[in-house]
């Protein structure tokens, strides 16, 4: 038996909490997003069950530092995404297990903002893949397409870890 026993078992919040999502960036973290972010080009050409590209520029939001998540906070743009089938790209999170992950944590990049106290609640996605599948880690970004969800995820303490859930289809 591994040390820490069966790794799938560790509850979830625990790899966001790990990750530092749960905060507010620093308000002159990164631009915000263009304004053709909500409607433009991308979803022109989307058609019924096609997969629609987004980013994690198209997820963020303005939030004040040290401020609670409230859902009134989100854009139409962020909440239009809810049943999406849409496809992310990332990193995935580092945990103990490397294969056959059936549930990880996307992150925006894998620079030291996102992996440690202060990175932005928008700037994660908790991932569960669907029944049957699963991935393995990679230091390479990938691409995981999956049905967008809200939803808050909230640490022991009651503070927000994640907003943002995907319904994993597929890693590439």
């Amino acid at each position: 038996m591994p040390l820490f026993g069966d790794l799938r078992l560790i509850p979830i919040w625990a790899l966001v909490l790990a990750a530092g999502c749960g905060g507010p960036a620093p308000q002159a973290a990164r631009p915000a997003p263009p304004a053709e972010a909500a409607g433009g080009p991308r979803s022109a050409a989307r058609s019924a069950g096609a997969i629609r590209e987004i980013s994690f520029d198209d997820i963020k939001f303005d939030m004040e530092k040290g401020a609670p998540f409230t859902r009134d906070l989100l854009p139409e743009r962020v909440t239009a995404l809810e049943r999406e089938r849409v496809r992310l790209r990332g990193y995935i999170l580092p945990s103990f297990q490397q294969t056959g992950l059936a549930q990880f944590v996307l992150v925006r990049d894998n620079m030291e903002c996102c992996f440690g106290p202060g990175a932005a609640l928008y700037d994660c996605v908790v991932v569960r893949m669907q029944p049957g599948k699963t991935t393995n880690f990679s230091i390479r970004p990938v691409a995981v397409a999956g049905t967008f969800r809200l939803e808050e995820l909230r640490g022991p303490d009651g503070k927000h870890l994640a907003i943002y859930a995907l319904e994993g289809e597929e890693v590439r």
